[in-house]
């Protein structure tokens, strides 16, 4: 089940944690960096639960009687 989901959500992470980097780094310099880093593995965690919960389990199961494969 992880092997699955994984590929999907360690890029979303990585993604995630590259932009946040990038936005408090280049917008918001008064925030102190013990925060910024704090900020940035808060984000990365959610998004990876979030990506984890929301990707499907079994990408290659598919239902034949929802598909309706056009044989009768």
């Amino acid at each position: 089940m992880w092997k699955q989901r994984s590929k999907y959500v360690i890029p979303t992470m990585i993604i995630v944690a590259v932009a946040a980097t990038y936005m408090l780094v280049n917008y918001y310099g008064e925030v102190q960096t013990y925060h910024k880093v704090i900020i940035i593995i808060g984000a990365m965690l959610f998004s990876g639960l979030i990506s984890a919960l929301l990707f499907p389990k079994d990408e290659h199961n598919v239902d034949e009687k929802k598909v309706g494969n056009g044989t009768k």
